[in-house]
């Protein structure tokens, strides 16, 4: 496909998300009713479907304090304020819950047999209920991460002309390379999608399943474009688009994608 050419599909499966997630809704009669059942039912049907079609959600809705409670085993590696201490992990607070829980019913899905081992995450998460998952969720997704405690800062920090080029890319893309602005899905201040959750007039919110990657860590960045790119990630719609833009990366443009996005503070507005 050319450069043009993906750059067009892109940016169509980005836009056609809402449309399509009510041909979706036709095909399963869950999402017909209230917002925690359909997804509790929809999640349970896609841990035996090849992908999840995430265009067709609902919000979801947990206790945050369950999700405290629950949380003591994640605190290892996403750390306890939910700002990760292995940074090829992700930080976790103040990511939209949408997001988190969809991944975690991944993670679920590829612990059934056939699945697809995604260590240590797999086996943490084929134990885990529906409940579990959206309380976790909903308690990562109130934490403040402006308020943690910082990090240990990066073994090479990024050159001034790295992070201006990150953010171009992010903000413009590149369509000589069929690469479109990031923050088409992303948002402009890397934050998550505007209308993330915004319902449809199904009651659907196509976009928040769109992570917020404002100050997530840089090497956590570099892993999951380079996976993106390589074709590693196709577990969902999003991965689908993910991949699309992912191809037309090389080295150079993850590495300063990656870098910009972790120099963002969340504090700043």
């Amino acid at each position: 496909m050319s450069p043009l050419m993906r750059s067009v599909a892109c940016a169509a499966l980005c836009l056609a998300a809402g449309h399509a997630g009510a041909q979706s809704a036709g095909q399963t009669s869950a999402l017909d009713e209230s917002s925690a059942g359909t997804n509790t039912q929809v999640a349970a049907a896609l841990l035996h479907a090849p992908y999840s079609d995430l265009r067709a959600i609902r919000p979801i809705a947990g206790d945050a304090e369950a999700g405290r409670r629950k949380s003591e085993s994640c605190a290892g590696c996403h750390g306890e304020h939910g700002i990760a201490i292995v940074q090829e992990f992700p930080s976790l607070a103040g990511q939209h819950a949408d997001f988190t829980y969809w991944q975690l019913v991944e993670y679920k899905r590829d612990a059934m047999p056939g699945g697809q081992m995604t260590p240590p995450m797999t086996p943490l998460a084929a134990d885990l209920s529906d409940a579990d998952m959206r309380d976790l969720a909903v308690y990562y997704a109130g934490l403040d991460p402006a308020a943690a405690p910082a990090t240990e800062a990066a073994a090479r920090p990024a050159t001034a002309e790295q992070l201006q080029r990150g953010e171009l890319l992010y903000l413009s893309g590149d369509p000589g390379r069929g690469i479109p602005p990031c923050q088409g899905c992303h948002g402009s201040d890397a934050r998550g999608h505007r209308d993330a959750l915004r319902r449809d007039r199904n009651g659907r919110t196509p976009y928040a399943a769109y992570p917020a990657l404002r100050g997530q860590q840089a090497a956590y960045l570099r892993l999951k474009l380079a996976e993106y790119r390589d074709g590693k990630q196709q577990d969902s719609t999003t991965d689908f688009v993910m991949s699309g833009v992912a191809v037309a990366l090389d080295d150079a443009s993850i590495q300063d994608l990656s870098a910009w996005l972790a120099s963002l503070s969340w504090a700043a507005n």
